[in-house]
């Protein structure tokens, strides 16, 4: 059940893909939604090594990056607020300053789901973004989250990359028991050189998905996941991916897995995540 979305609202472009696609789910689960900014002023005040001489120069760099976050800010206030306003949906706004990824994670406690943008979320655009800025969302428990690309689009085609793994399963459990889009069609595909496995791995996800509702379609690939899961997305014409994880190393990967992290770093189209 969702009752409470939290919507973080980074660049103009992706704060309003992502407003768009709350209000929709807002409206399909009666929910009330946060939108979120997050200024970083030490993030944005950062202008490296200053050489001699430059000072005033460094100094008009700082307020020019302040005020045009502060003016995007603003318009994706606005833009928020007359959008949920026009829908009827229930909203509020909250400005964090200080460490966002604190924030977001404070704030996550009290929402059920969490919406932003695959890129641009800290820095509104106006300076570049910290490596890994999706990633690091997940790796500090803000799940589960639904990252959004910078055009909204229809959610009619799910693909869940299911491997097997602990993670993975609870990734697609959690995706089924919400019922974000309860007439999608889904398709659960995994990648494994030994078919019989693969298909008893299938199988069991499926039966799942049946029990809750949902008769999705699978599909057992004898490829590496990492080089192929997102053209197979753009071939089967998916509109999101339900992305787990399964490999471990370390740092990122260790969370993540080798194949996520890939997926998180060049994907087009949107993602849902809660491992």
């Amino acid at each position: 059940m969702i009752k409470r979305i939290l919507v973080g609202l980074g660049s103009l472009e992706y704060a309003r893909s992502a407003t768009a696609k709350a209000i929709e789910l807002a409206r399909l689960h009666e929910a009330e939604l946060t939108g979120v900014t997050l200024f970083d002023i030490e993030r944005l005040d950062d202008t490296g090594p200053i050489p001699i001489g430059a000072g005033q120069l460094a100094k008009e760099l700082k307020d020019s990056r302040l005020k045009d976050a502060a003016d995007i800010i603003k318009a994706a206030e606005a833009h928020f607020v007359a959008e949920c306003e026009k829908a009827g949906v229930k909203h509020r706004l909250q400005l964090e300053t200080g460490d966002p990824l604190d924030a977001l994670v404070s704030l996550t406690r009290y929402h059920d789901l969490v919406i932003c943008g695959l890129r641009s979320l800290f820095e509104h655009g106006v300076v570049d973004e910290p490596p890994d800025e999706l990633a690091l969302l997940v790796q500090e428990g803000i799940r589960p989250l639904l990252a959004v690309s910078d055009k909204d689009r229809s959610i009619r085609r799910v693909l869940i990359a299911y491997s097997g793994s602990m993670e993975s399963a609870k990734t697609m459990r959690r995706f089924v028991q919400l019922r974000l889009w309860p007439d999608a069609k889904l398709k659960i595909v995994t990648f494994h050189e030994d078919q019989e496995e693969g298909e008893s791995r299938l199988a069991q996800a499926a039966d799942y998905c049946l029990a809750h509702g949902f008769e999705p379609e699978t599909e057992c690939i004898a490829k590496p996941p990492m080089e192929n899961l997102l053209p197979y997305a753009d071939q089967w014409k998916a509109d999101l991916i339900v992305l787990g994880n399964s490999a471990k190393s370390m740092l990122l990967r260790r969370i993540l897995g080798e194949t996520a992290l890939h997926v998180m770093r060049n994907a087009d189209r949107p993602l849902f995540l809660a491992q």
